[in-house]
């Protein structure tokens, strides 16, 4: 819709255009009114733009860095559990180890000192696939015993990796396991290990042990008494799955905004056929149409995935493609009909400032746990990426289920962009009836006259 001011730049340039000199003028020299009044506009919305570009980009895409700029310092809002099967010397260091660790500082996981799942492995599997915590430390039974039997009897064959195991889940997500999870656990143990090595073997050597027999027979029982296992639940082994659930969103948006931006053009540049339709008729194309395109559209984005073999029939057969494709199609909606709504008061002129909005808010709640982010970026269980993302890593890697719930965030933002098409265009249908019914009365007055 033109504001005023906006209407009167348009006579002036419009004014201009008819009286200025043709193919001859120099933008920097010329002295003709007319070509100056168009070179005042030029500048005008030349200049401008920039201005308001970098107020808009020190506004908006700082929601991006912020979100990954001190990660770190947020991890306290990732869960760990310790949990100790073995209630002897080594459940006891281990526990020590990690209550120490958690006072000494803020900026690690929120280990918390849980009770033995009675289901064991199994159980302990299921609290992490089920998203009870982000990763599980478990001092398995019998591990004190293990080892005290390894130095009584000199065993060679004892394996001090079976005394603790490490549950995660890599593929919840992967940018948080691989970079803070998985480093903070291990930057924990590994030392920590060590000196128990040196405390064990002064501690055996008081109570008499032979420990040149052990060096000499069994030598990792002294170097390396208790060590763990890094059980990864959920591996993310399917490198393009990070095109289907992170940057391949961005292109969903991209292509939804095409269709908005063709709509427009159909609708409104070329054809004008908006200003002939009933109101109903109108809203019922804007509607009916996109959410159409974006089906088939969706398909052909989702073949590209399976064209590049991502494995959507892993955990839920055929379905798995069906699940996702309709997933494609109920985002695209999403992202689609909001772009859809909002042009109808931004028009196609300040239209992208919104499109960079939205890809912002959207992609930052996506690369690291939200958990894990300052707390205004709670928002993120709300938006329509993230929710993708969600469905995505439930088909290919049987991460938690929430797909019911992630398909209703879906549908709530096309209810939410549905009404806002509805109110906007209501607003823009009355500006343009004013606009038809002064028309008429100049013309008739200019007939009159």
């Amino acid at each position: 819709m033109q504001t005023l001011s906006d209407r009167q730049d348009a006579d002036a340039t419009s004014i201009a255009e008819r009286e200025a000199p043709w193919f001859t003028e120099n933008f920097y020299t010329t002295k003709h009114p007319a070509t100056r009044t168009l070179r005042s506009v030029y500048a005008k919305i030349f200049l401008a733009m920039p201005v308001i570009l970098i107020i808009f980009m020190m506004g908006v895409l700082p929601i991006y860095w912020g979100a990954l700029w001190k990660a770190p310092q947020h991890v306290h809002g990732l869960n760990a559990w310790v949990v100790d099967y073995d209630g002897g010397e080594v459940g006891q260091f281990i526990t020590q180890l990690f209550h120490n660790a958690s006072a000494a500082s803020s900026m690690t996981l929120n280990f918390q000192f849980v009770n033995p799942n009675p289901d064991g492995e199994e159980g302990l599997i299921r609290d992490v696939v089920d998203e009870k915590a982000w990763i599980i430390v478990s001092v398995n039974a019998n591990a004190t015993n293990n080892l005290n039997q390894a130095v009584s009897s000199a065993n060679a064959a004892y394996n001090a990796s079976l005394a603790v195991t490490v549950y995660g889940e890599e593929a919840r997500n992967e940018n948080a396991y691989r970079s803070l999870i998985r480093p903070i656990v291990e930057g924990i143990l590994e030392p920590a290990l060590e000196s128990f090595a040196v405390q064990f073997i002064r501690g055996i050597e008081a109570q008499g042990a032979n420990v040149g027999n052990l060096a000499a027979t069994a030598p990792q029982v002294l170097t390396r008494p208790v060590s763990y296992t890094i059980y990864n639940t959920r591996p993310f082994d399917v490198p393009v799955a990070s095109a289907v659930s992170f940057v391949g969103l961005i292109y969903l948006l991209v292509l939804a905004f095409f269709i908005t931006m063709v709509h427009w053009v159909a609708r409104v540049d070329v054809t004008h056929i908006e200003d002939h339709l009933s109101f109903g008729s109108l809203i019922t194309i804007r509607i009916l149409n996109p959410f159409a395109i974006y089906f088939f559209l969706s398909l052909f984005y989702s073949l590209i995935s399976l064209e590049f073999q991502t494995p959507f029939s892993r955990y839920f057969g055929s379905s798995g493609f069906v699940i996702y494709w309709m997933m494609s199609w109920m985002s695209m909606s999403a992202l689609g009909f909001s772009t859809e709504s909002v042009i109808t008061i931004l028009t196609p002129r300040f239209i992208p400032f919104f499109l960079l909005i939205w890809i912002v808010v959207n992609v930052s709640v996506c690369f690291f746990p939200i958990q894990a982010l300052p707390a205004i970026f709670r928002y993120g269980y709300a938006m329509p990426f993230y929710n993708v993302s969600r469905t995505v890593r439930t088909i290919v890697f049987n991460t938690k289920n929430q797909i019911g719930l992630n398909f209703g965030i879906q549908i709530a933002w096309i209810v939410v962009s549905i009404t806002g098409i509805v109110v906007f265009q209501w607003i823009r249908r009355r500006s343009a009836i004013k606009a038809r019914q002064a028309a008429l009365e100049r013309e008739c007055g200019e007939k009159n006259a």
